[in-house]
């Protein structure tokens, strides 16, 4: 019994160092020493610095990029937006759709053009709600809007009324102009109030937005600005890529006065061969499936023209 124990235990320890003879030569196969796994690389993305234009100005007044702390401000903010494609493409899509609207309501006013990227800023363009109950657009604030003559209920809310908003955004942007003495100032105020933005010149003293120390959404405000301005205006620049059939095309429209109660915005709509959703999105001021009117008040609504929108019946 004992023999035949050791025959098993000499035949197990054999089976062993064969296997690690053959585990040894099987590492060490010219065969497999060949196969060597590539190494892979991305060529075709790459990440650079980007050279800040020295150039830079906000309607018109120069930015000061010989003071190094306004260089690093400036080049952290082209920075962010160039590499956040998705939403750069995105600007360039919808300020192909808005601008057109925004820019002669500005012009008219006396507002340069630079603000319509303050837009841009605020809401990315959308009808966007901040956590402190700004809306629409150009992100005004209910006692802002009713001050300069907005609606603003449950039924109707004409913050979300682009037209509209932008021109009281172009009201508060004059008095901070007048208020304040510059236009970089003025969209400072346009962020933390006229109050907010003198109270700190006043303290600080001094006198223009580039020497103030404020709070970072603040302190980053106009430097956004300028960076969206810079891309939007240059895309190649700033790798950004696509033909016009990519861009977000406004849809035309014309109006239809109403000075009466409507009951029911679906039956409404399908009078003008559209539904409901599509009513909504060419007038998201109004916030409800029925407009009140018990004043009689005229509303203007806008309905597509024809051959924009299939609708099924």
């Amino acid at each position: 019994m004992t023999m035949i124990k050791n025959i098993l235990a000499t035949i197990g320890l054999i089976c062993v160092s064969g296997l690690f003879i053959f585990a040894v030569q099987a590492e060490k196969s010219p065969s497999d020493q060949e196969i060597v796994e590539p190494v892979k690389v991305i060529s075709d993305y790459n990440v650079y610095a980007i050279s800040v234009p020295d150039d830079l100005n906000f309607a018109g007044e120069n930015m000061p990029l010989q003071d190094p702390d306004i260089l690093e401000r400036m080049d952290r903010e082209l920075l962010v937006n160039t590499y956040w494609q998705s939403n750069g493409l995105l600007m360039f899509k919808r300020a192909e759709k808005y601008f057109p609207i925004i820019e002669p309501i500005l012009k008219k006013n006396g507002i340069p053009e630079d603000f319509k990227y303050l837009a841009v800023i605020e809401s990315g363009l959308t009808n966007a709600v901040s956590p402190a109950g700004a809306r629409g657009v150009w992100q005004i604030m209910k006692t802002t809007g009713r001050e300069n003559g907005l609606e603003i209920n449950s039924n109707v809310d004409e913050r979300y009324h682009l037209e509209k908003a932008t021109e009281v955004a172009c009201k508060y942007l004059l008095r901070s102009k007048k208020n304040l003495g510059s236009w970089t100032l003025a969209a400072a105020a346009y962020n933390a109030g006229n109050a907010g933005v003198s109270r700190r010149l006043k303290e600080q003293g001094v006198s223009n937005y580039y020497d103030l120390l404020l709070g970072e959404e603040t302190g980053r405000y106009l430097f956004r600005i300028v960076a969206l301005k810079e891309i939007l205006n240059h895309p190649k620049k700033y790798g950004f890529n696509f033909t016009s059939e990519d861009l977000y095309k406004t849809i035309p429209t014309y109006k239809v006065e109403v000075d009466t109660v409507v009951t029911d915005f679906t039956k409404f709509a399908e009078r003008f061969g559209i539904n409901y959703k599509i009513l909504k999105i060419h007038n998201p001021w109004l916030r409800e499936p029925k407009l009140n009117n018990a004043s009689r008040k005229k509303y203007f609504i806008d309905i597509p023209k024809e051959g924009y929108y299939s609708v099924k019946p």
